[in-house]
């Protein structure tokens, strides 16, 4: 062969490997991608499974929403408006209302008839005051976080029926002192 033609092979075995090296990158890249992408589907649908109660709404038919926990999506409470509160409190159907906040908050003014359970005292042990896992459960604090706090807990116990209805500081019923 002639130095032209020796060239010329030496020019196309060069494109030939840089080829194989391109794809071996764009296989490793394609391979990443897919990673990527999987992990990214994997959050998204992590972020939208719970809470889900009518046909992935996570709402209930009275519009009231569902919380449930990631451990055990049996146990739940319901998250109602103070109006719907009210409605509920007006019924004679053995609820018992819970102040979860301080004592001395507690002292300061809550709701007529409700009883004291302070949050921070709630465990994982039934509080004596609510012997019956059936029984009908609301529950506020303050503003709305202690609330949520201790009726998951409560939820997680076993109790069936929790409603958490927010915070005392928006209150507009009848507060005690």
């Amino acid at each position: 062969m002639t130095k032209k033609n020796n060239r010329i092979v030496d020019v196309i075995n060069n494109m030939w490997m840089m080829n194989n090296k391109a794809r071996v990158f764009m296989n490793s890249i394609k391979g990443s991608i897919l990673i990527i992408l999987a992990a990214v589907l994997l959050l998204l649908t992590g972020c939208t499974s719970g809470g889900q109660n009518i046909e992935g709404s996570g709402q209930k038919m009275d519009g009231s929403s569902q919380i449930m926990d990631g451990e055990d999506m049996g146990r739940n409470y319901t998250q109602i408006s103070q109006e719907e509160a009210k409605e509920m409190m007006a019924k004679d159907d053995g609820h018992i209302i819970v102040d979860v906040r301080r004592k001395d908050e507690y002292d300061a003014g809550h709701i007529p008839d409700a009883i004291l359970i302070p949050n921070e005292s709630i465990g994982t042990e039934l509080p004596t005051e609510l012997p019956d896992l059936d029984q009908i459960i609301m529950i506020y604090c303050r503003s709305g976080r202690r609330s949520k706090e201790a009726a998951q807990k409560l939820a997680d116990m076993g109790y069936t029926k929790i409603y958490e209805f927010g915070g005392i500081n928006t209150w507009t019923g009848e507060i005690v002192k």
